[in-house]
This record gives structure tokens, sequence and C-alpha cells, in this order.
């Protein structure tokens, strides 16, 4: 279990490494667009490019920061009926979870489209719009994207049989993230403390 609790490691810190700095990928969009407008508006010219290297940007945004976003625990998770159980019976609908719906799906999706990410590279596979960009490489963010999430979602499942095992704490909670117990326990204290403070004041008057 050691092994793969390294193995975890080094892909959470593969995680880490891109979400980090596809973050930047967010600021040159930005700027992209800034100057884009700034182009169209101040000298009438603007291009295509511009507009698609955007939704690139974005593309790879969404996808390759994925695995980091696992990896943190922020994915959406409506949670009806888990929450009612231990946090053992959480783990194991989360194992089951991984098993039979990520890491099938990832499978799909990147046979899938592999076959599209070929033939665009093959062929050279242009944009249709005017002065627009190859497709391939965004074409490729969806199989890397998912890559990358399938590799998380093994050291998010090492994880939790390491937590069934007793090596490691609660792997589901965010990373840096007060639970509502946590949360409702700080606000009582804050509120215990303040009636405290106003007795001895009282009290001294």
């Amino acid at each position: 279990m050691s092994l793969l609790l390294q193995l975890s490691r080094l892909i959470d810190r593969l995680s880490e490494f891109v979400g980090r700095w596809v973050a930047w990928l967010v600021l040159a969009a930005v700027l992209i667009s800034a100057g884009n407008a700034i182009t169209r508006k101040a000298f009438n010219m603007s291009s295509n490019a511009f507009l698609e290297i955007q939704w690139y940007l974005f593309a790879a945004v969404f996808l390759l920061a994925s695995g980091y976003t696992l990896m943190r625990q922020e994915h959406v998770k409506i949670d009806v009926v888990s929450g009612r159980f231990s946090k053992r019976t959480q783990i194991w609908i989360e194992i089951v979870g991984l098993c039979v719906f990520l890491f099938p799906f990832i499978y799909m999706i990147i046979k899938l489209s592999m076959p599209l990410v070929i033939n665009a590279f093959v062929t050279k596979e242009m944009s249709s719009n005017a002065g627009g960009l190859i497709r391939w490489p965004v074409f490729a963010m969806l199989p890397l994207g998912l890559f990358l999430l399938g590799l998380q979602g093994i050291s998010e499942l090492i994880k939790r049989i390491a937590f069934l095992k007793g090596l490691i704490p609660d792997p589901s909670k965010k990373q840096g993230a007060k639970t509502p117990e946590e949360e409702l326990a700080e606000f009582l204290l804050q509120k215990e403390v303040a009636a405290r403070d106003a007795a001895l004041t009282g009290a001294r008057k």
C-alpha cells in the first residue's frame, strides 16, 4: 500500500503543477480579449484567430484542470442520500462511483475522440472561419484532459482505499475548507466569548 500511496502523491503533484500553470491561461485569455476589443474599436482591425484562441484557452482551462479540480474536491456533488450514512459508507459510495462511472466514462470518451484528433492532425484540419486556426490542438485537449482526470481518479481511489485501511485521514474533505460542523462550532464559540465579555463588562460597571 505504501507504493500505491507514493504513486498517489506523485499524481497529486502532477495535478497541482498542471492546475497552477493552467490558471495562467485565464489571464492570457483576458489579455487577448482586451487586446482584440481595443484594436477592433480603435483601429477597426480584428481577426477570427483572436476569437478562436480564446475558445482554445477556455477549453484548455476547463479540461486540463479537471484533474486538479478533482484533487481539490471542488467538483459539484449533489449529496441527498449519502450524507445520511457513515463516513466509511460514503467512501465506499465514492469508490463505486469512481470505478463504475468515472473510469468507464473516461475510457469511452478517449476511445471515441482519439480518431477525430488523429484525423484532424493528419489532414491539418483548419477552422472554416476566415483567418481561423488549426483544429487538432483544441481537439487534443479532450483526450488529454480526460487522461489527467483519469490519473487523478486513480489517486483518489488509492486514497480512499488507504482511508478504509486506517492509513490516512479523510481524503474526501475539501483542502483548506471547514466542514459545516466546524463552522457551527466556531460560531458558537464566538457567541460564548462575546457573551462572556459582555458579562465581564457589565460586572465591572
